[in-house]
Formats: structure tokens, C-alpha cells, sequence
């Protein structure tokens, strides 16, 4: 029995092709741990809609990725000198955030990188000059701008871009491609308007893989139900049961990444004020869980085990039996499934 992510294969397919269409020269992301689709699907799946590049978080991946998928890997994480050197094919590109970074890939495919209001990494502006020299030893694949999610300050995602071509254009440099993140259709459709010679590459993954969520469902199975009254010990730490109800042993733990949570950006009043009352109960040992049962989610026993979750299912709930599943509200990139099975 086990963790397992069903998947609406046909639903998830109709939604790759919705976004396919919708960005032209699309370069799908398979980075981490596969946004919970594993590596070696989501190669599959970029062979499957004819993708040319593949984008992958690090050379490691590339090394892991190379005699899965055919095309071109797109490496997002910029090279250092120094790094540890890594065995590739030349189909990899190297993405590249400093002129001293050009200057250390000799022959090599790159991608170099502009500092955009993310403020993560890049050349700066007057880096430009620097340029012209450099790229005359590596083959330029093109331009990146790696762009924020939310922009309260009311800017123009389009006009930072904009703002990006005209410094390059000034500064002589081919303008031939440029890869971006995180725009909308119609965003990347004004660029492309107003830039016809540019070519505009869209590198999605979250939106790709994981934008239509009832697509799929993570789904853990009974393992074991016990029957336990008030005052009943149970556990490693030996708590002592609230009120009566059942202990009901379920498939997932920390090693399929459940109790583990990346930190969330709270906006407004009401989302804090929750997550100050689950740092409250946290404190009394009261965390709930991400399994669902009888239409409510269950609180932990005790803190998750390293392959299953002990849940606390009060008597006034339908008593769960083994072989019985419960759906999970997991993290896709933080989870790891024991299998997958396609409706």
C-alpha cells in the first residue's frame, strides 16, 4: 500500500496543449524533483509535444536528464568558476550572470542572463560594455530576463523587457533570442509585436505542469486502524489520546515530503491571522495534517514518520478501514509518490 498521485492523463495533457498554444517556442522547466511528476515523465512529456529545449535546474540534473530527453538542456543555475565540473554534451547551454562568467566558458553554448527587479543574479547595465569582447569566444544562444511573480508596486512587466532591449540594442549586441519567465500570454504577445526580429521563449514549468490542480490528486492508503478511548497512550513520545476515536495509520511521510512545508508569502489580515493560529496550536502539539477523511482534515497523532502519518480520527467520524484511501493536500515540488497511476 502506498502514497500514490493519480493522474487525469488525458485532463493534464488538454491543459499542457491550452498553455502550448498559448506561448509559441514554449521551453518546459524539469527542475527539482520534477514538480512531483518525477524526471523521467516530464522528459517523456516534453518529447511528447516536440519541445527542442529542455530548461533543467543544474548540471546535475543535465548530467541526470541527458540520455532521457534528445533536444537541447537549458542549465537555469548561472556558472561560476570553480564550480564542480560535470561531463556534459555540447547540446547543454549554460546560462551565464556575470561578463567574468562569459569569459570562463570558452566554446561553449550560453545564455547570459540580465538582472531584472528580482534582483537575483545577472549582468547590470554597465556590464554591457564589457560585452562585445567576450561573446566573441562562446556561441550566443541569447538573452534571459528571469521576471517576479507579483508586482505591487503597479509595474509593467513588458516595459521592464522593453527597457532590457533597448539597453542591449544600444549596445550592439544581437538581440536574435530572448528566454523569459513568468509573463502572461498576452504580455509576451505585445513583445513579439513590437520586436518581430526577436525571437521570444517562454520557459514555463509550475504553469505548465501543474496549473490545472484537479488534474491530478495525491491519495495515501490505510494501513492500520486501532480503536483508542480517552486517556489511552499511544506513539513514540506516548501522548495521551484526547477522546475517543481511532488511530489510523496512513501511507506518506517526511520521506515523501509530508509535514514538510516551504515557507508560504502571506498578503492580507485573514491568511495571517490563520497562520498565527497554527503557530498556536503547533505549540500545544496540535498540527494538522494533509489527509482528508470524511470531508474534513485530520489532525496528526504525532509528528509524521519517515513512510507513514499516524492520524487522529475522532468517534463521531466513520471509522476508516484498511485499504482505504485518503486524499492528501500536498506540495507537488516538495512530495515524492511511492507510485503513479494515470486515469
Amino acid at each position: 500500500m502506498a502514497l500514490t498521485l493519480y493522474v487525469d492523463t488525458a485532463r493534464w495533457r488538454a491543459h499542457q496543449k491550452t498553455i502550448i498554444d498559448q506561448f509559441p517556442g514554449l521551453i518546459p522547466v524539469c527542475k527539482g524533483n520534477g514538480y512531483g511528476f518525477g524526471h523521467e515523465r516530464l522528459c517523456e512529456e516534453a518529447t511528447r509535444m516536440g519541445a527542442d529545449i529542455l530548461a533543467v535546474g543544474t548540471t546535475y540534473e543535465a548530467a541526470s536528464i541527458k540520455d532521457r530527453f534528445g533536444g537541447d538542456l537549458l542549465v537555469l543555475t548561472p556558472f561560476r568558476r570553480g564550480e564542480e565540473p560535470v561531463p556534459l554534451p555540447d547540446r547543454v547551454i549554460r546560462s551565464v550572470a556575470s561578463v567574468d562568467g562569459v569569459r570562463g566558458l570558452v566554446g561553449a553554448r550560453v545564455v547570459i542572463e540580465c538582472m531584472s527587479s528580482m534582483r537575483r543574479h545577472g549582468i547590470s547595465e554597465q556590464d554591457l560594455g564589457m560585452l562585445q569582447s567576450a561573446i566573441e569566444d562562446v556561441r550566443l544562444e541569447g538573452f534571459a530576463l528571469h521576471l517576479p511573480l507579483d508586482r505591487p508596486d503597479g509595474s509593467d512587466a513588458v516595459e521592464e523587457v522593453i527597457g532590457w532591449m533597448d539597453r542591449l540594442r544600444a549596445a550592439r549586441l544581437p538581440l536574435h533570442t530572448m528566454f523569459v519567465s513568468h509573463l502572461r500570454a498576452e504580455e509576451l504577445a505585445r513583445l513579439q509585436q513590437q520586436f518581430p526580429q526577436t525571437r521570444f521563449r517562454a520557459r514555463i514549468g509550475t504553469r505548465l505542469w501543474l496549473g490545472d490542480h484537479d488534474a491530478t490528486q495525491y491519495r495515501g492508503a490505510v494501513l492500520d486502524v486501532t480503536r483508542v478511548v480517552k486517556g489511552d497512550r499511544f506513539g513514540y513520545r506516548q501522548q495521551k489520546a484526547a477522546s475517543d476515536g481511532w488511530l489510523v495509520v496512513v501511507a506518506g511521510g517526511t520521506s515523501h515530503g509530508v509535514g514538510l512545508e516551504a515557507p508560504k508569502a502571506l498578503h492580507g489580515m485573514m491568511p495571517r491571522a490563520k497562520g498565527v493560529a497554527r503557530a498556536g496550536l503547533a505549540t500545544v502539539n496540535r498540527n494538522l495534517s494533509p489527509f482528508v477523511w470524511a470531508g474534513k482534515q485530520r489532525w496528526f497523532a504525532e509528528p509524521p514518520h519517515m513512510q507513514v502519518s499516524i492520524l487522529f480520527v475522532p468517534s463521531d467520524a466513520t471509522e476508516p478501514k484498511v485499504g482505504d484511501e485518503l486524499v492528501a493536500h500536498l506540495r507537488h515540488t516538495t512530495t515524492q509518490f511511492d507510485r503513479v497511476l494515470d486515469a
